[in-house]
């Protein structure tokens, strides 16, 4: 695969919020990149820290039914119909993938390595990001639409006790994915100028 190939995958990803349940590839294809991912994505002192949960169908509903749930106690009812509105349109997407921290896995780096310890949190964020990236970019050179959100803490409690998922798990964010139901709007690039520096070139 060419550099102009990678390049053009990685310039179709965008945030498509208008998903339907049509997944233009099978969930076993689905998983494959899910796993794919959580396989070879790199993290430092290979910890591989990363936990994921994959939701198809009743299942991915009822995630997004558990926000719409919790958002209920704290947002004010006036103003709540735009809150459910939005999430029941991540309820009407295929699927989604939840990204977790084994904080385990964490703490034992730290205990194992102190002259690192502040480190190792924020390493284990990098190498979530990584795979949140790399499963996105994927899913979208398979014509597979995607959105990242980010409802954790608010839906942590319900989340673990419907999946049994285990106490040291952290919840670190949520990609809806599905059939593309409208294009990705506009997006604007701040000044690479400002963004990035050269030297000894």
């Amino acid at each position: 695969m060419s550099v102009q190939i990678l390049q053009e995958i990685a310039q179709t990803r965008r945030s498509l919020y208008v998903l339907n349940k049509d997944l233009p590839i099978s969930q076993d294809e689905v998983k494959q990149i899910v796993e794919h991912a959580l396989k070879h994505t790199p993290s430092s002192f290979n910890s591989q820290s990363t936990r994921m949960v994959v939701l198809f169908g009743a299942e991915h509903e009822k995630l997004w039914d558990i926000a719409i749930s919790e958002l209920r106690k704290i947002v004010p009812a006036d103003k709540f119909e735009p809150t459910e509105n939005k999430l029941n349109m991540f309820k009407a997407a295929a699927g989604s993938v939840l990204f977790f921290e084994d904080q385990e896995v964490i703490k034992g780096l730290q205990n194992q390595f102190p002259a690192y310890a502040a480190n190792f949190p924020i390493w284990a964020e990098h190498a979530n990001a990584m795979n949140q990236y790399a499963i996105w970019t994927t899913l979208s050179a398979a014509a597979v639409g995607a959105n990242l959100q980010h409802y954790n803490p608010v839906i942590d409690a319900e989340v673990a006790k419907t999946w049994n998922i285990p106490a040291n798990w952290t919840l670190r964010a949520q990609l809806v994915f599905g059939g593309m139901g409208a294009p990705a709007g506009e997006k604007s690039f701040a000044s690479i100028e400002e963004r990035m520096k050269v030297f000894g070139a």
